[in-house]
C-alpha cells in the first residue's frame, strides 16, 4: 500500500491480512509467543524434575541423611552424578544461561544474571570437586534450584497469559464468516478477511455483526453489551451505525461495510489493550531500577560474604563459597521484576472489562492524585444531541402531547435538526398536506384541515405580535432553541429544544466533589448558558465562550494553581486539551472516538466512569506498592540471613532453601496481583 491506488490486488491483500490479524486469525503474534514460553517452561520443568530424582539419590549429603549410601554406592557414581547434573544444567538452566548472556551483552545485569551466575558457580565448583578439588558437591542444590526457578517462571508466564486473555476474548467477538450480498441480491458466505469497504453484508437474526457499518435495509435490536457495556439492546434501522462484534436481535439487517481491519472499533479496542499491556509505567521503571541495583547489591554482597568468611573469619573455602552462592540466589530480584508487570497485566484486563481502556499507563496511574476534573460540556456532561427539553402551553385547550403531535406533523417533511428533535419526541403524527418551508422563519402545513405553523419568535415579532418574552428568555438563557406553534394563526404554545444533560452528570460531579476534587466545565456557549448548566449539575467553576484553540490555555491556567488536572472530552477539538492535561480522558464509545491524545478511554460515555477510573487508579497503585514491599522487603530480611549473620546460632541457609524462599516471594507477588478483583470491586459496574 504505497499510495498507488491502481494496485488493487496488493491493497486488498494487505487489507485482508490486517483484518485477519485484528480478528485473531493472523500469524504468530504476541499471544502465541507467550503460549510458546508457557509450554517451554512447563516441559523443561517436568523433564528436569524427573531427572532430578537420580541426582538426589546419588548426592552424598542426602545419602547420609536418608541412609542411602549402601544402596546406591558404586564405582564412578560421582561421574554419573556429574553427567546427569550437566544435562539438567544445560537443558533446564538454558533459559537462565541465555538470559545471563543477553544481560551481560546489553550491559544491563538483572534477574537472569543472578540466577545464571549462581547456577554456574555451583556447577563448575562441583565439577571441579569431582575431578579432585577438595570440597563438597553442590549438585543437588544446583538441580533443585533449576527446578524451582523453572516452576516460578512457569507460574509467572501462566499468570501473564491468564491476564492477557482479554485480547483473545475480544478477538472472538467477531464471526469467522459473513454473508456478502451480490449485485443480483443473492448472498455468498466468505471469510471475514475478504470483506472490503463498500461491501454489503446480510446479518441474520441472532448472528454477530461482522464489522462496522451502516444499516441500509431492515430493522432490529442489537445487543452491544460485549462491546460498549450498554446492557439494553439498541434499536437499529436504516441510517444507523452498527459495531462489529455486537449481536443482532430478531430482525434481519443489510449493512454497508464502512470500517474493516485496523480501522474497526473492535480492532482499535484490541490495539489499545495490547498497547496498555506493553506500556511501561513510571512505577515499572522504578521497579526496573530497583532490580538493577539489587543485582549490583547481590553480586557485591556475594563477594563481600566470601571475603569476610574466608579472609576475616578464616572459614574453609567450601563453607565460604556456599554462603556466597546462597546470597546471590536469595537476593535474586525475580519477584521484584514480576511485581509490577503482573499488576499491569491484570489491571489492564479488569479495566477493559469495566469499560476503561488504558492507552497510557503513566496518565492512568497519575489519576489517583487528580485535584481537578475539567469537563467539556457538549457530548460529555450533555448528550450531544438535539432533543425536546420543554413544552410550554399558552392555550389551555390543548395538551402537551397534542402540541408535540401537531408540530411533528408539520416537521415530518423538513430535514432541519429541529424537525428531527420534535419528531423523536412525538407519537404517531398526523398526515400533513400543502407543506411550505418559510426561509429563516419556520414551516407550515395543512393538518387535519387546519393551518398549522411551527415558527421562530422572529416570525411573530415581524408581524408586530406579542411574544411570551419572559418564558422564552428563560429557556433561551439555558442555551435552548425555542419554536412557537400556531393553529389557525392562534398561538397555542412553545417547544424548547437543546442539548440534554446526561442523567449521570450530577451524580458524577457530586461524587467527585465528595472525594475532594474540584469539578469545572469548558464550553463555547455564552455565560448565561454555562451558568445554568453549572448550577444544574453543581459544578465548582466554569469557563464560558471558550473556542477550541483556547481550551489548552484554560488547562494551563488551572495547572498553574498547582493542581493535577484531568481533562474529559469527546471530540477532535478536545485533543490539544487532552494532551496538555495531566490525565486526558476521552469519553464516548462510538466508532469515531477521538482517542489519539487521551490516556484513558471511557467506553460507556458516562461521566460516572471518571469516578470509577480514579478509584481504579488508586486500587492499582495500592496493589503495586504492596507487591514492591513484598519483593524488596523479603530481600532486606533474607540477605543477612543468607550471608550467615545467624550462623553462630546454627541457622544456615543452603542455596536450595534460599531458592525456596525466593520462589515463595514470587508466588506471593503473583497471587497478590491476581486478587485485584477483590480490591477493585467498588468500581465494577453492577
Amino acid at each position: 500500500m504505497n499510495g498507488e491506488e491502481s494496485h488493487t490486488h496488493d491493497r486488498h491483500h494487505s487489507h485482508g491480512a490486517n483484518h485477519r490479524d485484528a480478528s485473531g486469525h493472523g500469524k504468530h503474534n504476541h499471544q502465541d509467543h507467550h503460549a510458546h514460553m508457557v509450554r517451554d517452561f512447563r516441559v523443561r520443568f517436568w523433564i528436569s524434575l524427573a531427572v532430578t530424582v537420580p541426582v538426589l539419590s546419588l548426592s552424598p549429603f542426602l545419602q547420609n541423611v536418608f541412609g542411602l549410601k549402601k544402596l546406591v554406592d558404586f564405582p564412578g557414581d560421582s561421574y554419573v552424578l556429574l553427567g546427569i547434573s550437566t544435562f539438567i544444567y544445560l537443558y533446564g538452566g538454558y533459559p537462565f544461561l541465555k538470559g545471563l548472556a543477553r544481560e551481560i551483552s546489553e550491559r544491563q545485569p538483572g534477574m537472569m544474571t543472578l540466577i545464571g551466575l549462581a547456577l554456574s558457580v555451583a556447577y563448575f565448583y562441583s565439577g571441579a570437586v569431582v575431578f579432585g578439588v577438595q570440597g563438597t558437591f553442590f549438585f543437588w542444590e544446583l538441580v533443585t534450584l533449576i527446578d524451582i526457578m523453572l516452576l516460578g517462571h512457569w507460574i509467572e508466564m501462566r499468570s501473564v497469559m491468564g491476564a492477557s486473555k482479554a485480547l483473545e476474548q475480544l478477538a472472538q467477538l467477531l464471526p469467522s464468516e459473513a454473508h456478502r450480498v451480490r449485485s443480483d441480491g443473492t448472498t455468498e458466505d466468505i471469510p471475514l478477511g475478504e470483506i472490503y469497504k463498500g461491501d454489503r453484508v446480510l446479518v441474520k437474526p441472532g448472528e454477530k455483526i461482522p464489522t462496522d457499518g451502516e444499516v441500509i435495509e431492515g430493522s432490529s435490536t442489537v445487543n452491544e453489551a460485549m462491546i460498549t457495556g450498554e446492557s439494553t439492546p439498541v434499536s437499529k434501522a436504516a441510517g444507523d451505525e452498527v459495531i462489529g462484534g455486537s449481536v443482532n436481535g430478531d430482525g434481519s439487517l443489510t449493512v454497508e461495510v464502512q470500517k474493516v481491519g485496523e480501522e474497526s472499533y473492535l480492532s482499535q479496542m484490541i490495539g489499545m489493550v495490547r498497547e496498555a499491556q506493553a506500556s511501561r509505567s513510571k512505577t515499572q521503571n522504578l521497579a526496573d531500577r530497583a532490580a538493577f541495583w539489587l543485582t549490583i547489591v547481590a553480586i557485591s554482597a556475594g563477594v563481600l560474604t566470601f571475603l569476610l568468611w574466608y579472609l576475616v573469619k578464616g572459614r574453609d573455602f567450601t563453607f565460604t563459597l556456599e554462603r556466597s552462592i546462597t546470597v546471590m540466589v536469595i537476593t535474586c530480584p525475580h519477584a521484584l521484576g514480576l511485581a509490577i508487570p503482573l499488576v499491569v497485566a491484570v489491571t489492564t484486563t479488569l479495566s477493559a472489562k469495566n469499560g476503561l481502556l488504558i492507552r497510557n499507563r503513566n496518565g492512568f496511574e497519575q489519576a489517583r492524585a487528580i485535584d481537578a476534573v475539567i469537563f467539556d460540556k457538549t457530548g460529555t456532561l450533555t448528550e450531544g444531541s438535539f432533543a425536546v427539553t420543554d413544552t410550554v402551553l399558552i392555550d389551555d385547550d390543548m395538551s402537551k402531547e397534542e402540541l408535540l403531535k401537531l408540530a411533528a406533523s408539520v416537521e415530518a417533511r423538513s430535514e432541519h435538526p429541529i424537525a428531527r428533535g420534535i419528531l423523536e419526541a412525538a407519537d404517531d403524527p398526523y398526515l400533513a398536506e400543502d407543506f411550505e418551508a418559510m426561509k429563516g422563519e419556520g414551516v407550515r402545513a395543512l393538518v387535519e384541515g387546519k393551518q398549522v405553523f411551527v415558527v421562530s419568535p422572529r416570525y411573530l415579532e415581524k408581524q408586530g405580535r406579542k411574544v411570551p418574552e419572559e418564558r422564552i428568555r428563560e429557556l433561551s438563557e439555558q442555551g435552548k432553541t425555542v419554536v412557537l406553534l400556531l393553529v389557525e394563526d392562534k398561538l397555542k404554545g412553545a417547544i424548547a429544544l437543546g442539548d440534554v444533560i446526561r442523567e449521570e452528570s450530577e451524580e458524577a460531579v457530586a461524587t467527585l466533589k465528595a472525594m475532594g476534587i474540584r469539578c469545572m466545565m469548558l464550553t463555547g456557549d455564552n455565560d448565561a448558558v454555562a451558568k445554568w448548566v453549572a448550577g444544574k449539575i453543581g459544578l465548582d467553576e466554569y469557563f464560558a465562550g471558550v473556542q477550541p484553540g483556547e481550551k489548552v490555555d484554560r488547562i494551563k491556567e488551572v495547572q498553574s494553581r498547582g493542581m493535577t488536572v484531568a481533562m474529559t472530552g469527546d471530540g477532535i477539538n478536545d485533543a490539544p486539551a487532552l494532551a496538555q492535561a495531566d490525565v486526558g480522558i476521552a469519553i464516548g464509545a462510538g466508532t469515531d472516538v477521538a482517542v489519539e491524545t487521551a490516556d484513558v478511554v471511557l467506553v460507556r460515555s458516562s461521566p460516572l466512569d471518571v469516578v470509577a477510573m480514579i478509584e481504579f487508579s488508586k486500587a492499582t497503585r495500592k496493589k503495586m506498592i504492596q507487591n514492591l514491599i513484598w519483593a524488596t522487603g523479603y530481600n532486606a530480611f533474607a540477605i543477612p540471613l543468607a550471608a550467615g549473620a545467624l550462623a553462630s546460632l546454627g541457622i544456615i541457609l543452603s542455596p536450595a532453601v534460599g531458592a525456596v524462599l525466593m520462589s515463595l516471594s514470587t508466588v506471593i507477588v503473583a497471587v497478590n496481583a491476581r486478587i485485584m478483583k477483590v480490591d477493585t470491586s467498588q468500581v465494577e459496574r453492577k
